[in-house]
């Protein structure tokens, strides 16, 4: 054990999907960082609904930060997320309160999040994004922000996460005490 940290198949099996996710994100942004920049690739049914373009965000989701100073943006956009990772990479190996589908949840987050810091940290126009759907004017959207494997593997994963944190029937394990060890 390192750092009380405990490794056994049930929490190693889902680094594959983290794995998994950190190769196809990557593979997809290098396939539509060989298009111009600002560009629209593709109108996957024809109707506008679903489109692939190859943009930049240089900030993070929904652009927030766009007006830092550029000395605190590696700090807030790098740094940060990183040692937010770190910290739930620990947890996740060091805690026996994780189901099954939440090990598998945090493996995606894990993935998504790691995908993202590789285009902060290598493509210095930012993290590509392609994926364009129209979101018919909910929340104020005609569109929903352009976003990527990464950003799609973070946001389902933490929905399963929280919904099956929110929804557990799993009774946390009662810890015990002295006078139970004797």
């Amino acid at each position: 054990m390192i750092l009380g940290m405990k490794f056994d198949k049930a929490r190693v099996w889902p680094f594959i999907l983290t794995g998994a996710i950190i190769l196809v994100d990557q593979i997809t942004k290098w396939l539509i960082a060989k298009h111009p920049q600002n560009e629209k690739i593709f109108d996957v049914f024809g109707n506008g609904f679903l489109q692939i373009w190859h943009v930049r965000n240089p900030n993070i989701a929904f652009s927030m930060g766009r007006d830092l100073p550029d000395l605190i943006k590696p700090v807030l956009f790098v740094a940060l997320p990183l040692l937010v990772l770190c910290a739930l990479l620990w947890y996740y190996l060091s805690s026996d309160d994780f189901t099954r589908l939440q090990r598998w949840a945090t493996a995606g987050i894990l993935g998504g999040g790691i995908g993202n810091i590789i285009d902060r940290i290598f493509r210095h126009d930012g993290v590509v994004d392609f994926v364009d759907v129209k979101f018919y004017g909910l929340f104020g959207f005609d569109r929903w922000p352009t976003f990527n494997v990464a950003d799609s593997s973070v946001v389902v994963c933490c929905l399963l996460l929280f919904g099956s944190i929110l929804f557990s029937t799993r009774k946390p394990k009662a810890k015990q005490t002295e006078s139970d060890n004797k």
